[in-house]
Order: structure tokens, then sequence, then C-alpha cells
């Protein structure tokens, strides 16, 4: 299964239902979190999904699959994960400031899921703007 598509707009769901995800979605609409990772061989390949691409807009959805936000790429880039930067890092919004503590909080995540990963594995880092913010509509 590949990306939902959602008002037209491929989607995007942050962590996993419930309060990760919640909070994740919360990060987004008040400007905090700006970008976003992914494992490229399970979060894309798996499922036959392109990268996104500089402005494509996407649905984000809360943990009921409802379009809360409209998301627009601004950059979009596939790097080994030992190469993530400090700026992408940041970017995220999720309280790491190096690619170090990026690498330390994705790994055991990844894993648990059954992800291979090692400084090799291809990670898609995602740059976006929060374009729409639908919670009050």
């Amino acid at each position: 299964m590949g990306f939902p598509i959602v008002n037209g707009m491929r989607s995007i769901e942050f962590g996993t239902k419930g309060p990760n995800r919640e909070k994740l979605n919360a990060l987004v609409l008040d400007g905090t979190k700006r970008a976003t990772a992914g494992h490229f061989e399970n979060d894309y390949q798996v499922h036959g999904e392109p990268l996104e691409h500089v402005g494509e807009k996407l649905a984000m959805l809360d943990s009921e699959g409802n379009h809360v936000g409209t998301l627009e790429i601004t950059r979009a880039e596939l790097v080994r994960f030992a190469d993530v930067t400090d700026e992408f890092a940041i970017a995220e919004g999720e309280g790491d400031f190096t690619g170090d503590e990026f690498r330390t909080g994705y790994l055991p995540g990844w894993l648990n899921m059954g992800y291979q990963v090692n400084g090799d594995t291809i990670v898609s880092c995602v740059y976006f703007e929060l374009v729409e913010d639908l919670r009050s509509l």
C-alpha cells in the first residue's frame, strides 16, 4: 500500500497513530517541525512511492485519517544515514540539534520496526512549509 490520496494529494502521516502522531502534528502546526525523515527502502521503495518533490503539496493526516493541514515541499533529498546533517536535525523540530543526535534517536525505532540500518542506509530528508491549517475549518 502506498501513500493514501486525500483531496487529490498524497498524504503524510507522522509517527504512529495516537499521542505520538498528535504530538508531531502539533509541532508542524505551530511551526516548530519543518522537516521529516524516512527510511527510503521501507517507506518508499517497498510501496513503489517516489520521493516527494519541490512544490508538491501533501495532506497531513491525524490519527483518525482527517486532513488537518497541507504541507508544501521546499526541498527533498536522499542521503546516507551517516550523512544526515545538523541542519536537518534542527529542521525536524523534535529536539535534536546534530546529525549524531538524529541518528541516536532514529536507530532504535527503525531497528524495532525490523528495518536494516547502517551508515549507508538511504534516508529521505524532506523539508516543508505549512501552507494550510485546517483545524478550525
